[in-house]
């Protein structure tokens, strides 16, 4: 089976991959509204820091197992140590979850994107355009089906004529795509009905520049939390992904060099990210406009940002959601490959057999999250206060449970049962000295356990700063 395993033809496609799987709608509608609130640069600075040191431990942790086991998160912990099957197991269940609601959300973003493609951004900004569309019965699930379908098409062709020629492709367009629209925010001006005129530059100063004004000793543990917490989504740790995609990189690649431009590639996307979304919704919007966040903020605020531009809001608002589907469809992806490879090495079964058991899986478990927002619906509040309801559920038990464990449950296997040298000779392979070696070895034994359990205690309401 390891022999037949295929793998990335190039460093360029695995990187590229690897960030299209990063590149995603934690990044876009998460990142912009954590800096927005935590201090703008201050947040910036304290993520990069986080990016370099627990950031790296993660992501060259998850790297390291997948390439030494060649094999998916399901199977690879009980192939590092016997008994640890459990961990694979929690560690297989992230994407499972994630990926219905994904999908479904990736039906609302491909709704937007054919919505500008056919010059009806106007109607996208109306204050009832986005409840009413996906309080319907029919359209999102059509919407989550096409897009679920075009991921199912991509996996099916493989690892290299499928993940990697895609990425290949997508992720040039997305990143000039990224780079256009966020060179445009800076350049936009606007004055409001009071007179008072704000422009793009005033927003990236607020997004860039640090804000320690008020700042407290519990103010700035919160930002860290949170800060700590975009890492999961920038560097798609602790879901199975990077174990798989590890799994597919060559044993003569040289894997250091991949981590450092795989961790360059996600911090200078999430900064961009910021720099597309926070000066144009300041510009427009002000201070009070930055404070959404998730579907509000794309679904809802960004609409209307792009109709006071004009004719312009039509063509950098279909722009925009193009490049959000883009993003969209690649994580959407790695999420699907982590589970369909994960099938693949435990029951034995070729690739179209394993993708046809997910799809079901998907599609099914999708059509119910849509349901939430009309037949199913509900409101209940969660450990942390907030109100939910099938979608917000399914992504409290993997995002704020069950990864902060997959990623305690690593550390401790690497760090104290079987040693972090283990992961550091499947990075010298090849004769390159891992950088960071020290601080590796002291992030995955110490601070990286008890910074996760203080996020994790925080995730689940159990405790808060």
């Amino acid at each position: 089976m390891e022999k037949k395993r295929n793998s990335f033809g190039g460093t360029i496609g695995f990187i590229l991959a690897a960030a299209g799987s990063a590149v995603g709608l934690g990044n876009i509608w998460r990142f912009p509204y954590l800096a927005a609130k935590d201090g703008g640069g201050l947040f910036l600075f304290v993520y990069i820091i986080l990016a370099l040191t627990f950031g790296f431990t993660l992501l060259t942790t998850e790297l390291a197992i997948g390439r030494k086991t060649k094999q998916s998160s399901l199977t690879a912990y009980s192939k590092i140590k016997k008994g640890w099957k459990p961990l694979g197991i929690v560690s297989c269940l992230v994407p499972v979850i994630i990926l219905p609601y994904y999908v479904c959300i990736g039906g609302w973003v491909l709704k937007y994107f054919l919505t500008y493609l056919t010059g009806r951004g106007v109607e996208a900004a109306g204050d009832d355009y986005f409840a009413g569309f996906i309080t319907q019965e029919k359209e999102p699930v059509i919407m989550m089906t096409i897009f679920l379908a075009c991921v199912v098409m991509i996996i099916v062709f493989g690892v290299n004529k499928g993940i990697e020629s895609f990425s290949k492709v997508i992720m040039p367009v997305l990143i000039v795509l990224v780079i256009g629209i966020s060179v445009y925010a800076l350049t936009i001006s606007h004055t409001d009905a009071q007179g008072v005129t704000r422009t793009g530059l005033q927003g990236l100063k607020i997004y860039a520049v640090p804000d320690l004004k008020g700042m407290t000793v519990k103010g700035f543990v919160t930002v860290v939390m949170d800060a700590m917490g975009q890492l999961f989504f920038s560097l798609s740790v602790a879901m199975g992904i990077m174990i798989t995609y590890g799994s597919y990189v060559a044993d003569d690649a040289d894997m250091k060099r991949s981590i450092n431009y795989i961790e360059l590639f996600d911090t200078i996307v999430a900064f961009l990210a910021g720099v597309m979304i926070i000066p144009a919704v300041y510009t427009f919007m002000g201070r009070e406009g930055m404070e959404a966040s998730g579907p509000s903020l794309m679904f809802e605020s960004l609409p209307k940002v792009f109709a006071s531009m004009g004719f312009a809001g039509n063509i950098i608002g279909g722009m925009f959601f193009a490049m959000v589907f883009f993003a969209a469809l690649t994580s959407a992806i790695s999420v699907m490959e982590a589970v369909v490879a994960s099938i693949m090495d435990e029951f034995h079964v070729k690739r179209k057999a394993a993708t046809s058991i997910e799809s079901v899986i998907a599609l099914v478990a999708g059509v119910i999250v849509c349901m939430g927002y009309n037949i199913l619906y509900f409101d209940i509040k969660l450990p942390t206060g907030s109100h939910a309801q099938i979608l917000d559920i399914m992504d409290y038990i993997s995002n704020n449970a069950l990864m902060p464990i997959v990623a305690i449950g690593t550390c401790i296997l690497i760090g104290w049962v079987v040693k972090p040298e283990t992961v550091i000779e499947e990075v010298e392979k090849n004769g390159a000295k891992m950088g960071r070696r020290r601080l590796y070895t002291v992030m995955i034994k110490y601070i990286a356990p008890i910074l996760l359990i203080l996020l994790f205690l925080k995730s689940v309401g159990i405790f808060q700063f």
